[in-house]
């Protein structure tokens, strides 16, 4: 063999090993580390809207659970999704890409943590807010503070309506109250004529895949997410 096409053979084997090195990297990021995904509705506005790409990190979940006051992606429970918020990628590249981490996935929920097992949520007292255990959370900082209501969009600002969560499983809401099919939506209402399973109104912690730590596109509105300190004060879940 020429040198030549020795040298040849040698730049594009070095480039095959570096293209499968950096396919394998990719892949162990988005399965332990970070992954990327996409807004599929506006049920978190305004703080993230339609089609923005975040950051979700999954190893502050390897040995403690969600918090309250995180905003987590997580699998469809069952039935939270509609056939379009479920579609994810549709061109063969895209599914490629989302395979190995390069695109961001899609099939997911993302919501805000806002009660954990054990805690009692309560809506409302009489400045529309919602309680945990006890504890009043004044969510201007993140929802529409247009609202007059807190309460999640199902039963409303019904006084002494409340949810207790049970071990394992997690009670969310989209900040977009008016509009975010989440624990709230998929409560069992006393009275009500449609049958339903009260436990489908909870999120089960296995089902998490992890925290979202940044919304990073559109870069103009590039932002880093924090818990808010409002869920500092919260009291502890009574045993």
């Amino acid at each position: 063999m020429a040198t030549d096409e020795r040298s040849s053979w040698k730049v594009f084997r070095e480039t095959v090993i570096l293209l499968v090195v950096a396919v394998v990297l990719a892949i162990a990021v988005k399965t332990f580390l970070v992954q990327a995904f996409y807004i599929p509705s506006g049920s978190m506005e305004p703080g993230l809207q339609i089609n923005d790409r975040i950051l979700v990190e999954k190893p502050s979940y390897w040995f403690s659970s969600p918090k309250r006051g995180d905003i987590v992606v997580f699998g469809d429970p069952g039935g939270w999704l509609n056939e379009a918020e479920n579609a994810g990628p549709t061109s063969a590249v895209s599914k490629g890409l989302e395979k190995i981490g390069l695109y961001p996935s899609g099939g997911h929920l993302v919501k805000r943590v806002i009660g954990v097992p054990g805690d009692t949520v309560v809506c409302c007292d009489k400045q529309g807010r919602i309680s945990v255990n006890g504890t009043p959370l004044d969510e201007d900082e993140f929802i529409d503070p247009q609202q007059t209501c807190d309460g999640p969009q199902g039963p409303g600002c019904v006084p002494g309506w409340k949810a207790v969560v049970p071990k394992g499983k997690l009670f969310v809401m989209g900040d977009n109250r008016d509009d975010s099919a989440d624990s709230s939506f998929h409560l069992c209402q006393s009275g009500g004529d449609t049958p339903c399973d009260p436990s489908s109104a909870f999120v089960d912690e296995k089902l998490v895949v992890g925290r979202v730590i940044a919304l990073v596109w559109p870069f103009g509105r590039f932002s880093i997410e924090h818990r808010p300190d409002v869920f500092a004060d919260v009291a502890p879940a009574t045993k």
